[in-house]
């Protein structure tokens, strides 16, 4: 069964709500939805780490999903380095 709410806005809020349902191309309804669902999954998230065992569980998954390594801190320095000489664009 369906609800219908009302959400009272300011207009630039709606605006900016719409546009951004509209770059998704998603309806104003969906992307409301959408984001009130991710904000209660990022609360429930922040609810679960709040012991050691959560904590190594987030962490040993963030680890298995990522892919590759991290460059060591000389290798990170070396690479912004670079960056900032003069001619480089990346």
């Amino acid at each position: 069964m369906s609800v219908r709410i009302q959400v009272i806005l300011g207009e630039e809020e709606a605006v900016r709500f719409r546009s951004q349902a509209k770059k998704e191309t998603k309806s104003l309804s969906a992307w409301l939805r959408d984001a009130g669902k991710k904000v209660l999954e990022d609360n429930r998230q922040q609810d679960t780490l709040k012991d050691i065992a959560s904590l190594e569980t987030f962490f040993r998954e963030c680890k298995d999903r990522e892919k590759g390594s991290e460059p060591d801190w000389e290798t990170h320095k070396s690479r912004i380095l670079e960056g900032h000489q003069p001619g480089n664009q990346a």
